[in-house]
């Protein structure tokens, strides 16, 4: 079953306590919690993020790390003590995540482009931060970047052929757009290898906009999600500068709500 919704970092720059707060007030029942800073991974900041959560009976399927910017360096760089640094770093996100019961893993990965990166080495690297998340329950998942390695569906599709099962893929639909792909070709060319999705509009107004907003097809590659990848949050990831306030962002997820619940009855007819 595909579940809508938010993540705190379309309210960015409001402090996670708080945009979390205020995305449980206005009645948003499932979130990405982005974490913005390493304070944020104390155990006594996350037990009070669980604490909300429960109270409103919110529930967190995903984690973005506020790390992606050195992952280059620490993930794919020459010099090995920084990948096991990085690894050891990763076991607080990982516990963190546990505490929310989020059990995805957001990965932009390295930045050099596809066609000059070192792809065995990559994808060692990648299973390496895989192995880690399966030990804490987490699947650690590539997330396709534009500015970064994974921008390409023909170097996504060299990780999952190289990493079979391992490799779970977080589809970003503006991140896509920007890259020159199209949403849907990735979604029906990784099918159930994507286990989580960023959803957005993109129209003639921007590459980020609010659903219905722009000319995506929302509802067809929802029904197409629906069929490969029924477990999928798809969760709206949108600037602060992409939409007016907190109600129409609340609005659009609720209007995300029940796309997915027509695409779902529109699936199973098919």
């Amino acid at each position: 079953m595909l579940r809508a919704g938010v993540s705190t970092a379309c309210l960015y720059p409001r402090v996670v306590e708080e945009a979390l707060y205020d995305l449980a007030l206005a009645g948003v029942g499932h979130v990405e919690i982005f974490i913005n800073t390493h304070s944020e991974l104390r155990t006594g900041f996350i037990d009070t993020l669980s604490k909300l959560m429960r109270r409103f009976e919110i529930t967190c399927h995903s984690l973005h790390p506020y790390t992606g910017e050195i992952e280059p360096m620490m993930l794919f760089s020459n010099y090995p003590r920084r990948l096991e640094d990085y690894l050891e770093y990763c076991r607080l996100y990982f516990t963190a995540m546990q505490r929310l019961g989020a059990t995805i893993f957001v990965l932009h990965g390295n930045k050099v482009p596809a066609s000059s990166m070192n792809t065995a080495l990559y994808f060692e690297r990648f299973l390496r931060l895989v192995e880690l998340g399966k030990s804490y329950g987490i699947t650690v998942a590539q997330e396709n970047v534009a500015r970064c390695t994974s921008a390409s569906l023909s170097f996504l599709k060299q990780m999952r052929d190289a990493l079979g099962s391992d490799a779970k893929f977080v589809l970003d639909i503006k991140q896509a757009v920007r890259a020159g792909e199209s949403p849907m070709t990735m979604l029906r060319t990784l099918g159930s290898s994507i286990v989580h999705v960023h959803i957005s509009d993109h129209g003639e107004y921007g590459d980020c906009l609010p659903i219905g907003k722009g000319r995506f097809q929302v509802d067809a590659f929802l029904q197409e999600l629906a069929r490969v990848s029924p477990d999928c949050s798809v969760i709206l990831e949108l600037y602060r500068s992409g939409f007016s306030d907190l109600p129409e962002l609340v609005s659009n997820y609720t209007l995300l709500q029940s796309r997915i619940r027509a695409a779902e009855k529109g699936a199973s007819k098919t």
